[in-house]
């Protein structure tokens, strides 16, 4: 297998694939990026890498889908994530399955979270048949916030994160869902 890569889907630049462990050292510097990271309220572990990688395989396996690690298809250079996610922390819309990404910043700026993220959302819906898709950011990243407008996804209300709770500056935040 020199090289070869087999996604599970692509879009026009990026290729949606389950984690390998050559990944964890990759996506450890990208949590390691404090810019990446800025509406987070810590900078995850190499040990909470692991663990992360390790639960998005699982979930993986178990439920076909996960935040997947996300390849440039021109160059198979791995860029971070987008995928979608089994959420169950304490929440009236909880438990649902959210969207989300995490890109490397310097592939910022490139339209990569939104093509990847689309593409993510039209997967979710079409060929996993998962009828409501959610996203969730703290109110003050609108960044993230304005990629889910980009992906067609409607506002629903703002609220006060159960895991963010005491975290005055990242509490508040948005929830958007498909329509």
């Amino acid at each position: 297998m020199d090289g070869v890569v087999t996604y599970l889907f692509t879009s026009d630049r990026l290729g949606f694939r389950n984690w390998k462990s050559n990944d964890i050292d990759k996506l450890f510097k990208i949590n390691s990026d404090r810019e990446v990271m800025e509406f987070f309220p810590s900078l995850p572990t190499k040990a909470e890498t692991i663990l992360f990688i390790e639960r998005m395989k699982d979930q993986f396996q178990e439920k076909g889908f996960c935040y997947f690690a996300v390849d440039k298809l021109a160059n198979n250079e791995f860029i971070g994530f987008i995928g979608i996610s089994e959420q169950t922390y304490k929440a009236d819309f909880t438990p649902c399955v959210d969207i989300g990404w995490r890109i490397d910043r310097k592939e910022w700026n490139k339209g990569f979270a939104t093509e990847g993220a689309k593409k993510c959302l039209d997967y979710a819906l079409n060929n996993l048949k998962i009828s409501k898709i959610y996203a969730v950011a703290p109110k003050i990243n609108v960044k993230s916030e304005h990629i889910m407008e980009k992906i067609g996804l409607k506002k629903q209300y703002e609220f006060e994160h159960p895991l963010l709770i005491d975290n005055n500056l990242l509490k508040t935040c948005v929830l958007y869902r498909n329509e």
